[in-house]
């Protein structure tokens, strides 16, 4: 899988479920994430706040993070009875974009070039591998912003079945170009801290709001909040 961080997180740091196919893995040492430099920023989340009432009284519930692994984030749900899943899903597509290109300098110069289509479900094959119905939350963060078109779309809907029924998905849209490239990490119930970054991979696109709204059309609830920052929060409620 490459440069893929995936990792389960439980109260014995267990509990993630086997991609399909294979074997559970064995749990294993990770280092948590630190960020390179600040400083960092601060911001009340409507849809985080949202989001935790959703999953209020859930009990052991599975969540998956989209992003790096943070220790505040982790701990945060565990804390609540949560098994947290995480899988850095733009660091995967970066490797795996890499990958693809240099695969390509071998090529002869007329090669023909596989279609985006093809390379979204090969990446799709070693990404994402859950079972169907095996999260009641997703935070996605604005990795949908940062992913090509024909990736982003398959990555929705894969997502969209790996949530289970009355399950939710937090994700984050940006209105124009960032001046800095951020991770997230959740501080408490309405509080996600901002760490810049080196930039992962470019932003592919601004939604409009109809797209944002499509994007999990199988779900029965869409909210969307709107920031003063150029940020748009959404929730998606199966």
């Amino acid at each position: 899988m490459g440069f893929l961080n995936r990792i389960g997180f439980g109260v014995a740091r267990l509990g993630m479920p086997a991609p399909v196919g294979t074997h559970a893995p064995q749990p294993r040492s990770v280092s948590v994430a630190t960020p390179s430099f600040s400083p960092r920023a601060v911001r009340t989340s409507r849809s985080l706040k949202d989001f935790m009432w959703h999953l209020n009284g859930l009990g052991r519930g599975h969540l998956l993070d989209l992003g790096p692994v943070w220790q505040s984030t982790v701990s945060f749900f565990v804390e609540r009875g949560f098994r947290v899943s995480t899988e850095d899903l733009l660091s995967g597509w970066r490797q795996f974009s890499q990958d693809d290109a240099e695969r390509r300098k071998g090529l002869p110069a007329d090669a023909e070039r596989p279609a985006k289509a093809e390379l979204a479900n090969k990446f799709l094959e070693s990404n994402l591998q859950f079972e169907p119905k095996s999260f009641d939350a997703v935070l996605a963060w604005d990795v949908l912003d940062y992913l090509e078109e024909d990736v982003m779309r398959r990555t929705a809907e894969r997502l969209g079945n790996l949530v289970c029924d009355g399950g939710v998905v937090l994700s984050i849209f940006h209105s124009a170009r960032p001046e800095q490239f951020h991770r997230y990490r959740v501080l408490d119930e309405q509080t996600v801290e901002m760490v810049p970054a080196p930039t992962v991979a470019p932003l592919a696109r601004s939604f409009q709001n109809r797209e944002i709204a499509n994007l999990f059309s199988r779900f029965h609830t869409t909210k969307t909040y709107l920031g003063r920052d150029q940020m748009r929060e959404a929730l998606f409620v199966k």
